[in-house]
């Protein structure tokens, strides 16, 4: 292996060994050591402190912990380097290029455990593995006690700690006063499971006071719970908060496990940290034969009517205390308001056939929707029976023939125990009538009573619901669900998820100007959201004389969220009927792929600005996007990654001089210029807006 020293020393009475390793290129530096047998490690960046000497180990419920008497059984290095191709992505191919150091361990009770390093040029990962052995052969884990060790005070990006919900307001903070902000972050939520004043949620960004950023997460989370990272009282170090059990385990396990990777992205500059793929390179390769029929599209849908003031409604009847299977909903008074009906979906059809769109969601079609929300129920949706205004046959075959795809709905309040006693109706439901896709929800508390959304069992539920959907060629979006960590490599057909803060909420809350421009460093370092932008009518005074309600965006930033925020499954979420009356607008939303052979960071800074260019899959044409946060920016946009000697046609769609998210959010304007490598455009963005340009080879 290039670049292993080994080194073994004694320190008085203290035994430390030091194992040090660099990353491909020499540009990361990892030590591991045991002092007095406690395992520890740490990473700096061309001599540069990344992480101070941060312990690891595990304290067990059921068993003598595991932080300490351990010994060296063996060292193992070795180098690798592939490029493989995702099915779908940010890019057509990626490199996998570490220098990995193992080091299997035995502990004064004779027990094993390894400890996996595998360094980038761009960061660490490093799991805990345990053989199958007899002196630990089942256990419960108390804690895990990895450690961050930042070695100093570090301005932060974060959302609280919780166990049950990553859909808070992000917070920019140094660590010095993180417990003081930590109390005023938990008022943007009202549905919680706060775990302290000192916790957060990974991915979390970091900027030490050597200048470099750093993001920890984690990858490849499966049967185990998620982590949550504590801030140490008087230090600058995070150490792992793992999701409890009913019972207040943190992990139930049998040896012969690896644990998730633990993962911290290191870079010079804020772009650096949008670039890597590390969390996907850490996770297994796909395991799907056949994934040919995993389908990248945009679509339209039953969704944001709901949420308009005057709008429609999930459940057909105002009726509550219903029992599924005894209620006769042929006898209900409808309530006049329920959104999926046959006549309304067929006009989504229409405008989806029109336009270009693949897909159509429709959300309140089935029987539940009026006794649902936090109540607990075991049963409380059915997954196969329609209400009375929502004929799924005809539905479907209009459907086909207009070569649009129906994407299904299936909220599950929580109840999880249900949803998969139903899955097989479900999903055999689904492709008896030509749904590809299905978007499943787990809002309010899980059931069974006492699990949390980020626990091993939930975990372990969303996996068997995507494997479940592979076997039945159906891809899957998942909303409240735990936080991504690249398994989408392993199982392309789970193409995107919500796990934060999206548009809904700029109807009931708010979202900050800033919060786009600080989700691709944080939430979508996991994998893509399924954010839903593309709102052009951005007052509600449009729908309601008396509201006074704006969201945080301009129209033009709500057309660049669609390259800033990467997802293949990509939501045009307003009416039809507002984006007709901006179609010129509109026709970006019309012309950008969702899915990607190459991606450039432009420029970048959190709570500021991020602008990203990305090249279609299919051809040579390239589309930029540019989130703005409270202040108004102005892009100096390179174009040397053209293909030299092409000219090519930019529509530029930029916000109007005038424009300003809380005073004029939908005044935009439509540029058109020639241009090749060579040239520089300048557009401006205003205060809480963004702008779009598509890029088009002339032929």
């Amino acid at each position: 292996m290039r670049n292993c020293v080994i080194l073994i020393c004694c320190v008085l009475f203290n035994v430390v060994q030091a194992v040090e390793i660099n990353s491909p290129g020499g540009k990361l530096q990892l030590a591991f050591r045991l002092s007095d047998g406690v395992p520890a490690y740490s990473l700096s960046s061309e001599g540069k402190r990344v992480m101070d000497i941060s312990r690891l180990g595990f304290l067990l419920a059921d068993h003598p912990d595991m932080n300490g008497g351990f010994s060296i059984e063996k060292i193992d290095s070795a180098s690798f380097d592939e490029t493989w191709k995702p099915v779908w992505g940010e890019v057509s191919e990626i490199r996998n290029n570490y220098n990995e150091l193992c080091a299997s361990l035995k502990d004064d009770k004779g027990r094993l455990m390894n400890i996996r390093f595998r360094l980038y040029d761009d960061g660490l990962g490093f799991r805990y593995e345990f053989p199958r052995q007899h002196s630990l052969a089942y256990f419960f884990i108390e804690e895990e006690l990895t450690e961050f060790n930042l070695g100093a005070d570090c301005s932060s990006f974060w959302i609280p700690g919780d166990y049950d919900s990553n859909e808070f307001v992000y917070q920019k903070s140094n660590l010095s006063n993180l417990s003081e902000v930590l109390v005023e972050a938990r008022k943007s939520m009202d549905s919680k499971t706060i775990i302290d004043n000192r916790s957060v949620q990974t991915p979390v960004l970091f900027r030490n006071d050597n200048g470099m950023y750093i993001n920890i997460h984690e990858a490849a989370l499966k049967d185990y719970p998620s982590m949550c990272l504590t801030l140490q009282d008087s230090s600058y170090t995070f150490k792992s908060n793992l999701t409890p059990d009913p019972k207040g385990y943190k992990g139930r396990i049998q040896s012969g496990f690896n644990t998730p990777w633990r993962t911290i992205i290191v870079s010079d500059d804020a772009a650096g940290i949008l670039e890597s793929k590390l969390v996907l390179n850490l996770n297994e390769p796909c395991k799907l034969k056949n994934t040919g029929w995993i389908k990248p599209m945009k679509y339209v849908g039953v969704w944001w009517e709901m949420f308009v003031p005057w709008g429609s409604s999930w459940n057909y009847t105002d009726d509550t205390n219903i029992r599924l299977g005894e209620y006769d909903y042929s006898k209900a008074r409808p309530n006049g308001r329920h959104g999926a009906n046959t006549e309304n979906v067929k006009r989504y059809i229409d405008f989806a056939a029109e336009h270009g769109f693949g897909g159509v969601l429709v959300e309140g079609w089935n029987e539940g929707w009026e006794d649902w929300f936090d109540k607990m129920k075991f049963h409380v949706f059915d997954y196969k029976t329609p209400y009375p205004d929502f004929d799924i046959e005809q539905l479907s075959d209009y459907a086909e023939s207009k070569g649009v795809t129906l994407i299904m709905h299936h909220e599950t309040s929580g109840s999880t125990m249900n949803y998969e006693r139903l899955m097989p109706e479900a999903y055999g439901l689904m492709n008896r009538y030509g749904y590809k896709a299905v978007k499943s929800g787990y809002v309010g508390r899980l059931y069974p009573v006492g699990e949390y959304h980020y626990g091993q069992t939930f975990i372990n539920h969303c996996l068997y619901a995507i494997e479940k959907a592979a076997e039945h060629k159906i891809m899957v979006n998942v909303h409240e669900a735990p936080k991504p960590t690249g398994m989408h490599r392993t199982y392309p057909n789970y193409l995107a998820c919500e796990s934060a803060r999206g548009t809904e909420y700029e109807a009931f809350a708010y979202n900050k100007p800033e919060h786009t421009t600080i989700l691709p460093f944080t939430r979508l370092i996991g994998g893509p959201m399924d954010y839903t932008p593309g709102i052009f009518q951005l007052d509600f005074n449009y729908y309601d004389k008396n509201s006074n309600k704006t969201l945080s965006s301009t129209l033009a930033k709500q057309l660049g969220l669609y390259v800033v925020i990467y997802s293949p499954l990509q939501m045009a979420a307003d009416l039809p009927k507002n984006y007709e009356r901006f179609m010129d607008a509109f026709q970006f939303i019309k012309d950008v792929p969702v899915d990607w052979q190459d991606t450039k960071v432009l420029e970048a800074e959190p709570g500021e600005y991020v602008t990203i260019a990305r090249k279609d899959k299919k051809s040579n044409d390239w589309y930029v996007g540019n989130t703005t946060g409270e202040n108004r920016h102005v892009s100096q946009l390179n174009l040397d990654f053209l293909d030299k000697g092409k000219k090519y046609k930019a529509v530029i769609y930029s916000d109007g001089a005038d424009a300003h998210y809380r005073t004029n959010p939908m005044s935009y304007r439509i540029t058109e210029k020639t241009v090749d490598y060579r040239s520089k455009i300048k557009v401006a963005a205003a205060p809480g807006g963004g702008y779009a340009i598509s890029i088009s080879e002339i032929k």
